[in-house]
């Protein structure tokens, strides 16, 4: 893979990983329609999530050492451990489907449209929470369960992590910008654990990146970039633009794979991958 091929899925997954559009359902999408084979396809898209996470840490430190330094006080730790759970019982439990599904695009199409109604659903929501002023500021347990199962549907490719999230906060009454700020900070354990365990399994299988190492570097770094920008401006957005826009991009673009899949421009998955998952399924 070319430098400059890294560097635009670096900054694919910034502004997607952020925006509740998907990256990795674009990152999916990418590679198909240009032929990228690499080795290890999960792996990088992990490591360009990595770059996304120094954003994280960059954007909310603040946040981050007032929580490690007052873990009682301040627990905003501990619902991050618990809105991570959900995600880690399916990915444990359904470590094989989880895995080929990251990595084929079977319903790609189809989830990019789920993402739509989520992002619809969470616009319609958050307009008629204000209007009847049952909208909260604090995230809870609750809160954090309900942002957590959301983001255990925001594992598929094409469903947005970010978009599915927030989707769970104003389910649960949390205004959008609350929503958004524990959903950005959500991705970092997510994210560190995807590596954790895509690690181990490379190393287990022996795998090794170094011709596509230069990329990657470069990938990883205009992720982080990007997506510094990207969580600064959406956060400043996201009270003051409907989502609607959003929706209607995914919704678009999930048609839009799936003519391609039909009409067989986007040759992954074959359709035997169908008959395969469903058999994984049973």
């Amino acid at each position: 893979m070319s430098i400059l091929m890294g560097a635009l899925l670096g900054l694919i997954q910034g502004l997607a990983e952020f925006l509740p559009i998907s990256s990795s359902g674009h990152l999916n999408l990418l590679q198909a329609l240009f032929g990228i084979n690499m080795e290890h396809q999960l792996l990088f898209n992990i490591l360009l999530h990595v770059g996304t996470l120094v954003a994280v840490a960059i954007v909310f430190w603040k946040d981050w050492i007032d929580m490690l330094l007052h873990p009682i006080k301040n627990k905003t730790l501990l619902l991050l451990f618990i809105a991570s759970l959900p995600a880690l019982f399916v990915k444990i439990l359904f470590d094989e489907q989880v895995d080929y599904l990251e990595t084929h695009n079977v319903i790609l199409g189809i989830c990019f449209l789920v993402t739509g109604v989520m992002l619809m659903l969470t616009q319609w929501l958050s307009q008629r929470n204000a209007k009847r002023q049952v909208e909260k500021t604090q995230v809870g347990y609750g809160e954090a369960i309900a942002m957590g199962c959301l983001q255990a549907v925001g594992i598929l490719p094409g469903i947005s992590r970010s978009g599915s999230t927030i989707f769970g906060g104003v389910s649960a009454k949390l205004n959008r910008e609350t929503a958004a700020k524990f959903s950005f900070m959500m991705s970092a354990p997510a994210i560190v654990g995807g590596l954790l365990s895509e690690g181990m399994a490379v190393m287990k299988e022996g795998i090794t990146i170094g011709n596509d190492l230069p990329a990657i570097i470069v990938g990883m770094i205009v992720a982080g970039v990007s997506g510094y920008f990207a969580i600064r401006f959406f956060l400043k957005l996201i009270s003051k633009v409907t989502l609607n826009w959003f929706a209607l991009y995914v919704s678009v673009l999930g048609v839009l794979v799936i003519i391609l899949q039909l009409t067989g421009v986007m040759v992954d998955p074959p359709a035997q991958d169908i008959v395969n998952i469903v058999g994984m399924l049973h």
